[in-house]
């Protein structure tokens, strides 16, 4: 088993004492990077970098290489599972991500199966590996998947949507139904989420993009129950290490409470929270990721060396915090701006923590 040299973010998330506060990048394997272009070009399309294992490794890589970063996260997309399950992901320029053929009738839905990671999947599983061989303990490798919501969305849409009229005449008129299928779905993400540990990867993150456009009540029964239910069923601990589990639901804030009560150890934040009252409500159970707006990275440093000190006044000292944007880092953002955030983040957090 290889040393890991930088551990910093795995204690983070585990409320343990560090140094400084550690940062990693949602999206920060991506199109901002001149080298990810090229890799890009080269492949030809987004779907065969995901599937090749060993182009999925270098774009991984790419961001460590440049900056100094805490964490890689595997490269791959949140909709794997459904394009294991056979329903045909593409992408198209402006639309994004769509399916040949989305499931909205009962036997399509109960047509479905569980993937088989280390077959179906068994290319994220490799990347994984390779990655792991690659970073040979420079920092810790993060996996990653869809929340069952998050999935069922692009599933039963076909792509992505902003009334989410389909999805939600499932939930109001054939509520059992949709039960059925993000119950299949949270077997699959388990399984997924399981054989990334068991590949190498030493935190998981599950991404519940569109969990806040929901109710209240809608919420609760059909996001976040579904992936409670994952997190009770992934592996706690692999070569010897504890795995922290982050939840990220964008658009979350109204559930903070009900969120810590998943058994996850860290919260993902997006930037309409605030990281100061976050962590006065939930004090030393959870640790908290984020929040900032990635479109200050379009600021001039002095504005980004500004927010990354309000940022760190907010969480204020002590441990469990994870330094992040509070989405995706958008692909024209410069990437001076990036590294001149993670050393600035770096430098000013140093006081926060007695190590």
């Amino acid at each position: 088993m290889t040393v890991l040299k930088n551990d910093r973010l795995l204690r983070a998330l585990l409320r343990q004492p560090v140094d400084k506060t550690p940062i990693w990048i949602m999206r920060q394997a991506g199109r901002y990077l001149p080298e990810y272009r090229e890799v890009r070009a080269k492949a030809g399309n987004f779907l065969t970098m995901c599937t090749t294992p060993e182009l999925a490794c270098e774009v991984t890589v790419q961001p460590i290489r440049r900056f100094n970063l805490d964490g890689a996260i595997i490269f791959s997309d949140i909709l794997t599972i459904p394009n294991a399950m056979g329903l045909g992901l593409y992408f198209t320029e402006g639309k994004g991500p769509c399916f040949e053929r989305p499931v909205r009738t009962e036997s399509q839905i109960h047509a479905l199966s569980v993937p088989d990671p280390e077959t179906e999947l068994r290319y994220v599983m490799d990347a994984i590996r390779l990655t792991r061989q690659e970073l040979d303990g420079k920092v810790p490798l993060i996996g990653f998947s869809g929340s069952p919501w998050t999935l069922a969305c692009y599933m039963v849409e076909g792509e992505s949507s902003r009334e989410f009229t389909l999805i939600k005449s499932l939930l109001f008129d054939q509520s059992k139904l949709l039960h059925h299928l993000l119950h299949t779905l949270a077997q699959s993400v388990t399984s997924y989420l399981n054989a990334q540990i068991a590949a190498g990867a030493q935190a998981v993150m599950i991404f519940d993009t569109w969990g806040g456009t929901l109710s209240n009540r809608d919420y609760l029964e059909f996001s976040l129950s579904y992936m409670s239910r994952i997190i009770q069923g992934l592996t706690r601990e692999n070569e010897g290490c504890r795995i922290p589990i982050i939840l990220f639901t964008k658009g979350g804030g109204l559930w903070i409470d009900q969120m810590i009560n998943s058994d996850c150890d860290a919260l993902g934040l997006d930037w309409t929270i605030s990281l100061a009252k976050t962590r006065a409500q939930v004090g030393q159970k959870i640790a908290l990721q984020g929040n900032m707006d990635p479109c200050v990275l379009y600021a001039s440093k002095e504005r980004i060396h500004q927010e990354v000190a309000s940022i760190l006044k907010d969480y204020g000292s002590g441990n469990g915090h994870v330094f992040n944007l509070g989405h995706g880092i958008h692909p024209t953002i410069d990437p001076e701006k990036v590294a001149y955030l993670v050393d600035t983040v770096h430098e000013l957090s140093q006081p926060y923590h007695s190590f």
